[in-house]
């Protein structure tokens, strides 16, 4: 057990994995953020930049890709801990959820950005 290491509730119980499944996680972990982190720039460039698509598509375009950045932030921690305990403890490994959820966010975003272009253009 290594209970020096932060997250005790992680860290704290069962025995170490292999180091390459831990690693792997890890890159999993940092894909999730990686993906959260551009989805919340492209908020704040879509809430920034005048598009030109109305202000109200603008700011729900915004609101949708912050809050589905955010989804993926917090999936990625929730996940990497979830898949770090359970290889600790010889367990199943988690399903992912998560996935849907930012494939259903981003696909709102496409739609909110094609309705508000189409009306633009037939304006």
């Amino acid at each position: 057990m290594s209970s020096h290491r932060w997250p005790r509730s992680v860290y704290g119980e069962g025995v170490e994995p292999d180091p390459r499944f831990s690693l792997a996680n890890e890159r999993t972990f940092l894909a999730w953020i990686r993906t959260a982190l551009a989805l919340l720039a492209v908020a704040a460039a879509v809430d920034a930049l005048p598009l030109g698509i109305g202000v109200r598509a603008q700011a729900l375009l915004s609101t949708v890709l912050a809050l589905t950045g955010l989804v993926a932030a917090v999936h990625a921690w929730r996940d990497w801990s979830r898949t770090e305990q359970a290889m600790r403890r010889d367990l199943p490994m988690p399903g992912n959820a998560a996935g849907i959820v930012v494939t259903v966010g981003v696909g709102l975003a496409g739609v909110v950005l094609l309705v508000a272009s189409l009306m633009r253009g037939l304006a």
